[in-house]
C-alpha cells in the first residue's frame, strides 16, 4: 500500500481534482516500473491532504461535489474519488496534548502561538526522542525550527541555524520573557492611541473618561490575540462592554491562563 500526501495551506475548492491527477500520475509510474501488486493489479493507494492553513476547510472532498449532476442514468459516470483530509487546526490542544505521539506534537507546534506550550512541547520531545535511534526524528524537528517557525518571525532577528533541539529548547527560553514584555508594549501602545482618538471625538471629560475605558479594553483585546489568536466578534464584544475592574482582573490573568475562556469566564 501506498500514501501519497499534499501538504496545504490554503483552502482549495479543486483540491479533488487536484489529487486526483496526482494519484493518476503515481499509477502510471507504478505502471512504467512494473510495481504491481501481486495479482497484477493496481497498488491501493491512501491519498491524504494535510492541511495547516489557519481557517478550518470548508471546500470539498469529494470529486462529485466539483461536477454537474446529470439526471438519468448518466449520473453513475460521475467521478467518484475522495481524499482523507486532515485540517491540523480543528484538533484541539487539549486533546492533542493527551494523545502523546509525533504527530499530535508536530500539530501542537503549528497551531500554537503562544511560547510556553511550545517549550512544553519541545521538551516532550527531548524525553521522547532521548534513545540515540531517534537521532534522525530529532533532526527533522530541528529543521522544522530553523525553517518554519523562527523563519516565519519576520520581525525578529533569525538565531544562527540550529543542530539540536536542546538548542532550540535554549533559544525559546531566552525569547519567551522577551516576547511577553513585546506583547505588553505593543498592547499599551495601541490602547494609548486608541484611547486618545475617542477622547478627543467624545468631549474632554466625558471623552478621557470613555477613552481610558476605550483604552483599557483594546489592550486587553491586543494582549489576548497575541496570546490567544484573533477573537471572535462576541469575544470582542464582551471586552468592550466590561467596566474598569473587570477588564483589570483580566489583564492580571493573561499570563497564567492556558485559554482563553479561562480569563473572560472568570
Amino acid at each position: 500500500m501506498y500514501i501519497l500526501i499534499e501538504f496545504q495551506s490554503t483552502i482549495d475548492r479543486y483540491m479533488p481534482l487536484r489529487v486526483l491527477v496526482y494519484l493518476g500520475l503515481l499509477y502510471q509510474d507504478l505502471i512504467r516500473g512494473r510495481n504491481l501488486a501481486s495479482s497484477g493489479k493496481l497498488p491501493p493507494v491512501l491519498p491524504v491532504v494535510l492541511y495547516n492553513g489557519g481557517r478550518r476547510w470548508d471546500a470539498p472532498v469529494e470529486m462529485g461535489d466539483l461536477v454537474e449532476d446529470v439526471p438519468g442514468g448518466l449520473s453513475r459516470y460521475r467521478p467518484r474519488f475522495t481524499f482523507l483530509l486532515v485540517d491540523e487546526g480543528a484538533y484541539r490542544d487539549d486533546d492533542l496534548k493527551l494523545l502523546r505521539n509525533l504527530v499530535s506534537a508536530l500539530f501542537r507546534l503549528e497551531n500554537s502561538r503562544d511560547p510556553e506550550r511550545i517549550m512544553e512541547t519541545v521538551t516532550l520531545l527531548l524525553e521522547w526522542l532521548a534513545a540515540p535511534e531517534q537521532d534522525s526524528l530529532r533532526r527533522a524537528f530541528t529543521v522544522w525550527f530553523n525553517r518554519v517557525f523562527f523563519a516565519s518571525q519576520k520581525d525578529k532577528p533569525k538565531p544562527p541555524e540550529l543542530r539540536e533541539l536542546k538548542e532550540v529548547r535554549a533559544m525559546l527560553a531566552e525569547r519567551v520573557e522577551e516576547w511577553k514584555k513585546e506583547w505588553k508594549r505593543e498592547g499599551l501602545e495601541e490602547g494609548r492611541k486608541e484611547g486618545r482618538k475617542e477622547g478627543r471625538k467624545e468631549g474632554r471629560k466625558e471623552g478621557r473618561k470613555e477613552g481610558r475605558k476605550e483604552g483599557e479594553a483594546n489592550i486587553l483585546m491586543k494582549l489576548l490575540e497575541l496570546r490567544f489568536g484573533e477573537l471572535s466578534v462576541k469575544d470582542r464584544k464582551r471586552v468592550q462592554s466590561a467596566d474598569s475592574d473587570t477588564l483589570l482582573k483580566w489583564s492580571e490573568q493573561i499570563l497564567t491562563a492556558n485559554k482563553l475562556d479561562e480569563i473572560l469566564s472568570s
